[in-house]
């Protein structure tokens, strides 16, 4: 029994330095404000859960006085897969899209912003409440969707570059749906994550999963391995 204590003990330690150390990992970005330098080019290619290969992809943001700016970038596409048939606020994220997770502040976020787009500028957005930060069987977790996004000021525009197996997206998302005033986003904290699906007509329903943070299992909803950012 002593014994058995023990090793229960040294297993829950090493997962706990485990978890410090992945959290001591995470990126830290330096956001910079639109015209005034260069973006950052965030990259991912890592699959969940095992972090193999995956399509190359591509974010890179900036901000305004009064709206996060990003341009989304998904290499290696082959297939382009959508259904036609859905809308707005639609299961988007059953086929090919690429998604933002976002919340003001330095903390795990519990509510955050989730924005998703596929081939066919098709857009989901979204808060998400989620008191377990990753989705945790018998736990709440419930999803808040913004009815009309356009008339917020939220937009995407997508071009497809099938011959060169490139799809892309630029995306503006409104500083004032976290607090923030026009003109007051320098300084402000932030956690990101980004994500990708992949699939086609011969994998559906199944997906490939990719994330620029990647959490420690196959979703995305784990906001302890959100990124770090900083308007500057």
């Amino acid at each position: 029994m002593y014994r058995s204590a023990i090793v229960s003990f040294a297993a829950a330690a090493a997962t706990l330095v485990a978890r410090a150390n992945a959290h001591d990992a995470l990126p830290h970005v330096a956001v910079p404000a639109c015209g005034c330098s260069l973006p950052p080019k965030l990259s991912y290619s890592k699959a969940l859960p095992n972090l193999g290969e995956f399509p190359l992809t591509q974010v890179e943001l900036c901000y305004s006085d009064s709206t996060l700016d990003f341009t989304l970038t998904a290499f290696n596409e082959t297939s382009f897969f959508f259904n036609a048939s859905q809308g707005t606020n639609t299961f988007i994220f059953e086929y090919e899209v690429m998604e933002i997770f976002m919340s003001r502040g330095a903390a795990d976020p519990i509510t955050y912003f989730e924005f998703e787009v596929n081939p066919n500028n098709v857009t989901l957005q979204t808060f998400v409440y989620n008191p377990s930060k990753r989705r945790a069987p018998g736990t709440p977790f419930d999803h808040f969707a913004v009815p009309d996004p356009f008339a917020d000021g939220l937009g995407a525009t997508t071009e497809l570059d099938r011959p060169g197996h490139v799809w892309e997206s630029k995306v503006r998302i409104p500083l004032g749906l976290f607090n923030v005033d026009n003109g007051e986003a320098k300084g402000t904290t932030w956690r990101m994550n980004f994500f990708r699906t992949v699939t086609s007509l011969q994998m559906f329903p199944n997906q490939a999963m990719g994330a620029w943070s990647p959490p420690d299992v196959a979703d995305f909803h784990v906001t302890p391995y959100f990124g770090h950012f900083k308007f500057v």
